[in-house]
């Protein structure tokens, strides 16, 4: 009965993620196989790949190692033909992710805090929403801080989606002081007994310096009020703007102790090579995915399920 659960679980986990991945499917696999069915494997064949694999932005450092993998066993015999490149491809794939914990770093005592941040555009506030809907989920109770103080429609969009949702919101009026809302959250947060904090900030650039200087100042604040808070700080970047992400996130981690990514639109993108070029140039993992528009389309980020979903049938 309990083996019969959880297939059931992940085989919903797998075909949300292939629903997600339907563009970059048809895009990267589809096109593979009708680059390489029938054909003999050579290098010619070997460098048309390579240039598909940078086109579906898993990176050029990622794809060139892929390509002296699929070098190598060529050479070694072990494959021959361009059949058998996608199953040598999908199981070459499985080996970019570490042995890491990609679980939520939960706090030992009192409530967890989560900040999230990332640029404007991003997909952020909904990324909130469906962080609390899947903590929620897991049966865990949530507030959100709203600290996003220099956008009215930031802290609109944010108490329209808590209470869709269903989890609290502390929110100041529109100019206060970022790091006195997340005080005062933290406050709530452990007057209340709630399991979890969710911190959104203001979507910022790394060029913006008076924000990245606000975004720290709310990090030591929260810390004061709960230590060894904020236990998760997650970047919110959009699948769809491909290598920039990289970019944007190379710069975040300059000014914050980044712990993980939510990769956002990951189901309006045919570059959902990103998730790889992502683990592999930045050493961060990806714990989240966003796969739609609704609170419930999230998905903690399993490589294994990922790597089916995206050479699915």
């Amino acid at each position: 009965m309990v083996f019969g659960f959880i297939k059931k679980a992940v085989d919903a986990s797998t075909g949300k993620l292939r629903q997600g991945l339907a563009r970059t499917r048809s895009a990267l696999v589809g096109s593979l196989r009708s680059m390489l069915t029938g054909r003999r494997l050579d290098q010619a064949l070997i460098d048309e790949l390579r240039t598909r694999l940078i086109a579906a932005d898993l990176g050029v450092a990622t794809t060139d190692q892929i390509m002296k993998d699929l070098t190598a066993a060529w050479k070694q015999g072990r494959i021959g033909t361009g059949d058998e490149v996608l199953e040598f491809l999908k199981g070459d794939m499985r080996q970019y992710w570490p042995a890491e914990s990609r679980e939520l770093r939960w706090a030992a005592s009192g409530p967890t805090v989560i900040l999230v941040t990332g640029i404007n555009g991003a997909g952020k506030t909904t990324s909130i929403a469906k962080l609390g809907q899947w903590l929620k989920d897991q049966n865990k109770s949530v507030v959100v801080a709203a600290c996003d103080t220099f956008r009215a429609a930031a802290v609109e969009q944010l108490t329209i989606w808590s209470q869709r949702v269903g989890v609290d919101i502390v929110k100041h009026q529109m100019g206060s002081d970022p790091a006195a809302v997340a005080f005062d959250a933290c406050q709530a947060a452990l007057a209340r007994n709630r399991d979890v904090l969710i911190i959104d900030t203001a979507g910022r650039l790394h060029t913006q310096d008076h924000l990245m200087r606000e975004l720290q100042k709310i990090r030591r604040v929260v810390a004061k009020v709960i230590p060894e808070a904020p236990h998760e700080s997650l970047l919110v970047l959009d699948a769809t703007i491909g290598q920039n992400a990289i970019r944007q996130a190379e710069e975040f981690r300059k000014a914050v102790d980044l712990t993980g990514i939510f990769l956002a639109k990951l189901d309006g993108t045919a570059k959902g090579g990103i998730v790889v070029a992502i683990r592999n140039q930045l050493g961060l993992p990806v714990k989240f995915v966003g796969l739609g528009e609704t609170p419930a389309d999230i998905e903690a980020f399993n490589p294994e399920t990922f790597v089916d979903a995206l050479f699915s049938d």
